[in-house]
């Protein structure tokens, strides 16, 4: 075990304090009560429980349990994660995210496969723009296209498809300097 200046380093808990272990019961009791709030992947939720104090073959074995009992699903998390955030994301940023929180590669490429069957790219990120533009006019109308270039980029949509997008909402400034 690693040593501080002042002993051994342990996990901390909330507020300086260190990190009561659990025990199987308050590890599921933890779990459940997550659960009860919003829904997990496998690997956050595993995450949290040993941040909690759960050792990690416990906190591994309950999340076993509870996939197997149908309370954690990451193939309808990932489904439900496209579905909500699609609108306004493009599928870089949608896959970046999912991967951040532990979902398999596969799951990702399926869940990212029917927001592509529901909507083209570039109708997505048309819809983005339209809901940014106003606030952008506002702002600063003399750097709109850059600005909504980038923002679109952000939001995960590919370059050459933002540019698209930018040249058909801001007709006046085809050719401008910053916008490709």
């Amino acid at each position: 075990m690693p040593v501080g200046a002042t002993g051994p380093l342990m996990p901390r808990g909330g507020a300086g304090r260190p990190a009561v272990a659990l025990d199987a019961a308050a590890t599921r009791a933890a779990a459940l009560a997550l659960l009860a709030r919003k829904p997990w992947t496998r690997h956050e939720l595993a995450r949290r429980l040993v941040r909690r104090g759960a050792p990690p073959p416990v906190a591994e074995g309950l999340v076993t349990e509870l996939e197997a009992r149908g309370y954690l699903d990451d193939r309808a998390f990932a489904r439900a994660w496209v579905e909500s955030r699609g609108g306004t994301r493009g599928p870089r940023r949608l896959r970046a995210e999912l991967l951040a929180r532990g979902i398999e590669r596969e799951l990702v490429d399926e869940a990212l496969g029917a927001l592509r069957a529901r909507a083209d790219e570039e109708t997505r990120a048309g819809e983005a723009a339209r809901r940014r533009l106003p606030a952008l006019r506002r702002a600063a109308p003399a750097r709109v296209p850059q600005r909504l270039h980038a923002y679109l980029v952000r939001r995960g949509f590919a370059p050459e498809i933002a540019a698209r997008v930018v040249r058909a909402a801001c007709p006046a400034a085809t050719g401008e300097e910053g916008v490709p």
